[in-house]
This record gives structure tokens, C-alpha cells and sequence, in this order.
């Protein structure tokens, strides 16, 4: 799931004009669809499917905050600092690579104790890989 450098350039009309823009707080939906894996819900992405599709621990992450095992919301913060949210799960920025993605340690989750990895589609979405990422589950 790399990108080329020429893939992100593509992808970036599309990148600019996201119904997520640049927000403080996203709120991004998850669907775990028929063939049996979760996928973010990304309106207009010009990619092929696959590559919303959540995988390296991200997967395990959107069935753990699921309520019916079909679909998640969550809230997310972006962050270049570390804050103090009530009620937020903390995901902090191990290693990155621009067509990589990132990993994040995923911290004060009682019971989900493992890394995630974050493919590239994070830069269409959040514009960016942030250092921290702060995620509540839509109530």
C-alpha cells in the first residue's frame, strides 16, 4: 500500500477540496463491509478501494470501538503537542515515512494495548501525519 510521490501529487485537487478540510476535531466513520475488513468512509476518494482499507492493528482498533461490529465513529484530534483531553484515547507518532505511513502507540485504551499503523491515505484525511492523535468514540 506505498504511494509514489506522483500518486499523492494526483491525489491532491481532491486532497484540497475534502469534506474533512482542516478542522480541530474530525469526526471520520469506519464500515466493516461485506468481505469482512474495515474501511474509512471517504467520500470521493480517487484510489482504488482497497486503499482506505484498515489493516496493522487499525482494523483491530475500529472493532474494538465498534457497538454492532458493522461500522464506528470517532472523533479525532490531530495535535503537535501533547494535550490533556478527558475521555480520549492518546495515539503517539513512533516512526513515519511520507509514502509509508505512520505508526502510533495507542495509549490509555483500557483493553487495546498494541501499536496501529496508518497508511498514506492519513494525508487526504487529516493533511498530515501528526505527532499526536487524540480519538473518542462517537457516543
Amino acid at each position: 500500500m506505498n504511494y509514489t510521490v506522483s500518486d499523492l501529487l494526483s491525489g491532491a485537487k481532491v486532497m484540497s477540496k475534502s469534506v474533512f478540510g482542516k478542522k480541530e476535531e474530525y469526526q471520520l466513520k469506519f464500515n466493516h463491509e461485506e468481505d469482512g475488513l474495515w474501511y474509512v468512509d471517504f467520500p470521493n476518494w480517487p484510489f482504488d478501494h482497497h486503499n482506505l482499507l484498515m489493516v496493522a492493528g487499525a482494523d483491530e482498533l475500529c472493532a474494538f470501538l465498534s457497538d454492532d461490529d458493522k461500522e464506528t465513529n470517532v472523533f479525532v484530534r490531530p495535535s503537535k503537542e501533547k494535550l490533556e483531553l478527558d475521555g480520549y484515547a492518546e495515539l503517539v507518532q513512533k516512526e513515519h515515512s511520507l509514502t509509508g505511513g505512520s505508526v502510533y502507540e495507542v495509549r490509555n485504551l483500557d483493553g487495546f494495548n498494541r501499536e496501529i499503523w496508518l497508511c498514506p491515505v492519513t494525508l487526504f484525511v487529516l493533511g498530515k501525519y501528526p505527532k499526536y492523535m487524540y480519538i473518542k468514540k462517537v457516543s
